[in-house]
């Protein structure tokens, strides 16, 4: 059982925790990894080999469709197993799963609206988009644990425990988003390069996605290990969460 870190930590703390956690749960997250995008990133590669969005349009729109719902369940059924899990407890894959099912239209919401804030923030002035991403970040995270009833609220929620945070909340999701970023470029870079020497572009093209495809997959649960580790990190600086789970312990005892 892991022990629950309920103390203030450092950026290289978080870090360390969520890939000590990702690691313990390695399994289970890539179980619900697998579950939840397996069938939408298959879709986008059978897509790509069949011409892509102009050929097949609605092959495309159904496998978007499908990465929002299932990534909603992804979402709420890894946060779930990774706070069990750092407060001490355990819940198994199928609980995580079923747990989610209450919060999926919210999750969707909530999901479509901050990508359209941060988006629109990042393609007007990337200063305020990274802050605006940054701010919104533990959004997801704060609406299933706290069963929060809507969209807006959870990103108020998520706004008001960030403040004073988000430069550390922006430099923990850079450091995880390289492991994503950097390989794929670097299979990007690789198709560019063997796709001038082969008459077989389609196929590499295919490769790729199929590469980018296994990476998300593997990278993904980590992102949702840091955002759970860094909601309650936030929690204990602002609101004394670790004295409320030391409180609630004794009274138990």
């Amino acid at each position: 059982m892991l022990v629950p870190v309920l103390r203030p930590l450092s950026l290289g703390e978080v870090l360390d925790t969520s890939f000590g956690i990702y690691r313990r749960l390695f399994a289970p997250l890539l179980v619900i990894s697998v579950v939840t995008q397996a069938i939408p990133l298959s879709l986008g590669v059978f897509v790509e080999a069949a011409g892509g969005m102009v050929q097949q349009p609605a092959l495309a729109m159904l496998g978007y469709g499908l990465a929002i719902v299932f990534g909603a369940v992804g979402t709420a059924a890894s946060t779930f197993l990774v706070a069990e899990t750092y407060l001490g407890g355990s819940l198994t894959t199928q609980d995580a799963v079923l747990r989610s099912t209450p919060f999926l239209g919210r999750l969707i919401g909530t999901s479509l609206l901050v990508s359209l804030v941060a988006g629109m923030g990042l393609v007007l002035f990337i200063l305020p988009g990274v802050i605006l991403l940054s701010g919104l970040f533990i959004s997801p995270a704060a609406l299933v644990l706290e069963d929060i009833p809507g969209a807006t609220a959870a990103m108020s929620r998520s706004w008001s425990l960030s403040k004073g945070f988000r430069p550390k909340i922006f430099g923990a999701l850079s450091a995880v988003l390289l492991l994503l970023i950097l390989p794929g470029i670097a299979i990007g870079i690789f198709t560019v390069a063997a796709s001038d020497a082969s008459a077989a572009e389609a196929t590499l093209s295919v490769g790729a996605m199929i590469a980018q495809s296994a990476l998300q997959i593997l990278v993904y649960p980590l992102i949702y290990v840091l955002t759970t580790v860094l909601y309650y990190d936030l929690r204990v600086r602002k609101e004394g969460f670790d004295l409320e789970m030391l409180a609630t312990s004794l009274q138990q005892g």
